[in-house]
């Protein structure tokens, strides 16, 4: 039985029994379920474990109170509970929620929806965008009205080898003949193909009679930002599935490479990854609305390529929880994508991105969202080559997971960041959800921290930095109290009288406020200086 995810959770048994039962918190997970693609609720498995307590029996009755009570709780909502025994006998139930064909909400007038394994609140004018986004049919299930037999051979053909040859797709699936596949996929319904299936496999004058199949256009810049070369992808000829590579091929700069200096040598490195490169396209031609006409813009500056999307984020995804938000807006397309090999697993393509850029010694992805577009922007060059040895050095010796060479990364092109400063990065709700990202990384003795809870600061071990070459710029972010308390009752014998803003700009701006706060009343406190007025008028000197 596989994980949560944004279509399946599980839920204890005493949420529906009992006393304590919370049927409201119920009402919410199903409202959620049908504002998506809809899911699965599994009663009587606790979190964290895959099957039911070995004899568990549910009670009586249970399944048609349930069927009646999210009636009475929910609108356009619909639900079918049925009973399961699990492989050790344990009894649970299965909720199925179908995908609503209108808005659903619960009974008092309040919207969710579903994004990675979360439910989330819909507010305001994100109500209307749901009832516009969702038509009662999705798009990609449209009737065409073009016959199944009039789909472009080639293309059906080169679909059906490629998914026999997929190691993510079950040998039942590789023995379907061809039209199966097609069903299979949802390319095609009764003796039509669906508006996907035209999109994947139809011939040119086919996905141009669509209207929305994506038209690519990418445009190089010089350093005055003059156009200077221009490649254009707009005569309907490519599925989404073959422009991935014929844009990679096509765009001679994403194949161009530097070198930088490793000590004696000197090692050439690619100017693009092709894996984030490929990763952008992906998600600019899987999660663009196929609703909304609007070509993709790939710009390449002397420093930097920047993604355009037509359209905004799905609901409930925006560029503060990108990293962890997971919405497919194409259910068909993203799943042809990932069998086919071309796109990772759900909610996973910003990780690797992440991953792989800031292993690399280059900056994170930047995502924006404008009225009607999305840009994701990715820097052309290395700013700290030094990184890529320091990160590999680490990931061969202790093996480390994606978010700790993420958070390894990060740490290495700062000077070193608070915890708040690390959460607000990392997209994460609260410090405690850093302890994965940063405990094996202190283990190992890789990363230090200095200070207490969300003040606490975290960086590269300095004997790791030199190591790597890493010449970082010294500040005085890290400095110890003592010597901070030094340094204040030095300025404050030249300069007597200051105010603590003052002291705070002469002594270096990086010394938060708050922790030179702590070292002035520190130094009161001891009677190494003292002070006069209140607020913002208070002034400080040197005692004695």
């Amino acid at each position: 039985m596989s994980g949560e995810n944004q279509n399946m959770d599980r839920k204890s048994l005493r949420t529906v029994t009992g006393k304590n039962a919370d049927w409201d918190e119920i009402a919410k997970d199903c409202v959620c379920f049908a504002n998506g693609n809809g899911g699965r609720l599994l009663f009587g498995i606790e979190d964290g474990e895959r099957e039911p307590p070995t004899g568990q029996m549910v009670p009586p009755g249970l399944l048609e109170k349930l069927r009646k009570r999210i009636g009475e709780l929910t609108v356009n909502v619909q639900v079918l509970p049925t009973l399961q025994r699990a492989n050790n006998g344990g009894e649970y139930l299965e909720l199925v929620v179908d995908r609503s064909t209108s808005v659903a909400s619960t009974c008092d007038g309040h919207y969710y929806l579903r994004v990675g394994d979360s439910c989330q609140p819909v507010l305001g004018d994100d109500v209307l965008r749901l009832a516009n986004e969702r038509p009662g049919r999705p798009w990609e299930a449209m009737d065409s009205r073009v016959p199944r037999g009039l789909a472009d051979s080639g293309k059906l053909m080169d679909f059906v080898t490629a998914i026999r040859a997929s190691d993510r797709v079950k040998a039942s699936v590789k023995e379907k003949e061809a039209d199966e596949l097609l069903t299979h996929y949802g390319l095609a319904e009764g003796e039509t193909l669906t508006h996907l299936g035209v999109l994947l496999l139809g011939t040119t004058s086919q996905r141009r009679n669509l209207g929305t199949a994506p038209l690519v256009q990418a445009i190089k810049y010089d350093e005055l930002g003059n156009k200077v070369n221009k490649w254009l992808w707009d005569d309907f000829t490519l599925s989404p599935v073959e422009l991935v590579d014929a844009i990679w091929h096509g765009v001679q700069d994403f194949r161009e490479s530097y070198e930088v200096a490793e000590g004696l040598y000197r090692r050439s490195v690619p100017a693009y990854d092709e894996k984030v490169v490929r990763e952008l396209l992906v998600n600019a031609l899987v999660h663009r609305p196929y609703t909304q006409q609007g070509d993709i813009y790939l710009n390449l500056y002397p420093d930097r390529l920047e993604v355009v999307n037509p359209g905004r984020l799905p609901l409930g995804v925006t560029p503060r929880n990108i990293l962890h938000a997971s919405r497919r807006r194409n259910e068909g397309l993203a799943r042809v994508f990932h069998d086919l090999g071309l796109m990772e697993r759900e909610g996973s393509g910003f990780d690797l991105m992440y991953d792989r850029l800031l292993s690399q010694g280059r900056p994170a992805p930047v995502p924006e969202e404008g009225t009607d577009w999305v840009k994701v922007t990715i820097q052309r060059r290395i700013v700290k080559p030094e990184v890529m040895r320091l990160v590999t050095a680490a990931d061969e010796r202790f093996q480390l997971t994606q978010r700790e060479r993420i958070t390894l990364g990060t740490l290495a092109l700062s000077e070193g960041m608070t915890a708040r400063e690390l959460v607000a990065l990392l997209e994460l709700d609260n410090a405690d959800a850093l302890k994965p990202w940063v405990d094996r990384l202190l283990e190992f003795e890789l990363v230090q921290c200095s200070g207490r809870t969300q003040g606490m600061r975290y960086f590269i071990k300095p004997t790791l930095l030199q190591a790597a070459d890493l010449a970082l710029t010294t500040s005085l972010k890290r400095i110890e109290p003592h010597r901070l308390q030094a340094l204040v009752v030095e300025d404050l014998s030249r300069y007597p009288g200051s105010s603590s803003g003052a002291i705070n700009r002469r002594i270096g701006t990086e010394i938060q406020y708050k922790t030179l706060k702590r070292a002035l009343d520190a130094l009161c406190q001891a009677g190494a200086i003292r002070y006069e007025g209140t607020g913002k008028g208070r002034k400080y000197w040197v005692a004695g």
